[in-house]
């Protein structure tokens, strides 16, 4: 459903559905009812501005009744965020497609305390693409390789190709050597990731998620490893690695999980999106982006060799 509002400053507008009924006899009745514990003065200065609308752009008022809309949407007062010390590079851009090296600590898209502070606001603003959307995820803490749509007449094309898993996708690692494990392997498991949940589990069942590990090389007890998942479930690379008895270096959550503490940027998690590969679906040409940055973790001298 398209938002009657356009994107400002980076950010979408934000949808919500009014109930059916209910004892509220208006809308922003409602509204104040669910959210104005938050900041009640706001939500009716919103609504006297014509900042709250409906579908086809309508104003709300006071006194628009409740069932007179089912969605509204209204802009979120946004709360002053400091910068992030990490950058984005462009690794390609065109007319339908933007390639980028996310760096780690930064989110993919808006979430919990990141909004302007995340890939897609950051380039939203950058590059002045309110269009922008993205084509995929990286964990905020996982960085490198990550593609967006610019073109909203093309996007259903590339998207498709992510649907039907037309393209290949390689990830590279840093976490400890097992002697004893016979590598390359493949790992399939069922996983699963409630929304009220903060890790992935593997649990009894049908395997949904594929994970090839090579190991490149390795030195002083540390291992370069590439990683070829062929589905995409949340921390499914570190979860298949932490099974093994190889957690992947500076993991906060697997194998365990440890108390929160504030970003330390000497420590990223050694996980990297090396490289994308696919058939274009316009030009029908084979292209590949890799990653220019690297996981600092693994001796340089081996890396090099």
């Amino acid at each position: 459903m398209q938002s009657p509002l356009p994107v400002r400053n980076g950010v979408n507008a934000t949808r919500l559905r009014l109930p059916d009924e209910g004892p509220w006899e208006t809308a922003m009745d409602y509204v104040l009812d669910r959210f104005g514990h938050v900041d009640p003065d706001g939500i009716i200065d919103r609504f006297d501005r014509g900042e709250v609308v409906g579908l086809g752009g309508a104003a709300l008022t006071r006194r628009t009744p409740l069932h007179e809309h089912t969605f509204i949407w209204y802009y979120r007062e946004l709360p002053q965020e400091d910068r992030l010390p990490v950058e984005i590079s462009i690794l390609h851009q065109d007319e339908n497609l933007l390639v980028v090296d996310k760096p780690h600590f930064l989110p993919t898209t808006p979430g919990g305390m990141y909004v302007a502070e995340s890939a897609l606001v950051r380039l939203r603003v950058a590059l002045d693409i309110p269009d922008l959307i993205p084509m995929h995820r990286l964990d905020r803490m996982t960085a490198g390789v990550l593609l967006f749509s610019t073109n909203p007449e093309t996007r259903g094309k590339y998207q498709v190709m992510f649907e039907k898993r037309r393209i290949e996708k390689e990830y590279e690692a840093v976490a400890p050597v097992r002697e004893d494990l016979e590598l390359p392997l493949t790992v399939r498991s069922r996983m699963i990731k409630s929304r009220t949940y903060l890790l992935a589990q593997e649990v009894a069942g049908e395997p949904n998620a594929e994970t090839r590990i090579e190991l490149l090389e390795e030195s002083n007890g540390l291992g370069r490893y590439r990683l070829l998942p062929h589905t995409g479930k949340t921390h499914q690379l570190r979860v298949h690695m932490a099974s093994l008895g190889i957690g992947i270096l500076n993991d906060p959550f697997y194998p365990v999980l440890l108390d929160q503490a504030p970003d330390d940027y000497t420590r990223p998690l050694q996980l990297l999106a090396r490289s994308v590969e696919f058939m274009d679906p316009l030009t029908r040409q084979t292209v590949q982006y890799r990653s220019r940055l690297s996981l600092d973790a693994f001796p340089p001298a081996a890396a090099a060799q």
